[in-house]
């Protein structure tokens, strides 16, 4: 493997790809240091205020205002798993800043032969696949060799195809743990509240 980059290298990416950023998430549980406050917050049902995730939101934002695109299929287990629980407080969010999530169940991306490993794809020929470990992101490999981006593309493909859209998925399948669901646009009186699971 060769040398991973992190930090403000890795950062940079989101700045300067021209089109598209797209993200394949195949993992059912992260484990990201920034992350645990967040996550222990909810497990004591806590409201959260997302200013945890202001830059990244905002980096959301400024790229899609100026017309490039944050997509994004999610890998989903069903049962979920008490991370996958826990996002469902975060992804309105996301969504509601410009990022166009979509859902894959782990069964589909199964009989898709879909990849167990992340990855980000920048303007359709940047390729950076995800390595991770016990404490959480470990850094980004950038591949350039033309068959192994070409594969990649058409896993990316593939999964788009057959994801559904976030909201559309939600609207079918009910949210375990989530304090509440509020649509962009939903009036407040409407907002989905279910009960929270205990993890």
């Amino acid at each position: 493997m060769t040398d991973l980059i992190t930090g403000e290298e890795f950062d940079a990416l989101f700045a300067a790809f021209r089109r598209t950023a797209w993200r394949w998430e195949a993992q059912a549980s992260y484990h990201e240091p920034y992350e645990l406050g967040p996550l222990e917050r909810w497990r004591r049902g806590e409201p959260d205020d997302l200013a945890w995730m202001a830059d990244w939101l905002g980096g959301i934002r400024a790229a899609t205002d100026a017309g490039r695109l944050f997509q994004r299929v999610r890998l989903y287990t069903e049962p979920p798993t008490e991370y996958l629980r826990w996002q469902e407080n975060i992804t309105p969010a996301n969504v509601e800043a410009g990022e166009d999530i979509r859902i894959v169940t782990a069964d589909q991306a199964a009989e898709l032969e879909l990849p167990g490993h992340d990855f980000w794809l920048f303007d359709d020929d940047h390729l950076v696949r995800m390595h991770f470990d016990a404490s959480g992101f470990v850094g980004g490999e950038m591949i350039t060799e033309p068959g192994t981006v070409a594969q990649h593309r058409a896993w990316r493909d593939i999964a788009w195809t057959h994801a559904v859209p976030y909201w559309q998925y939600r609207e079918t399948h009910p949210v375990r743990g989530a304090r509440e669901q509020q649509r962009p646009g939903q009036a407040a009186s409407a907002v989905r509240r279910t009960p929270s699971s205990t993890p």
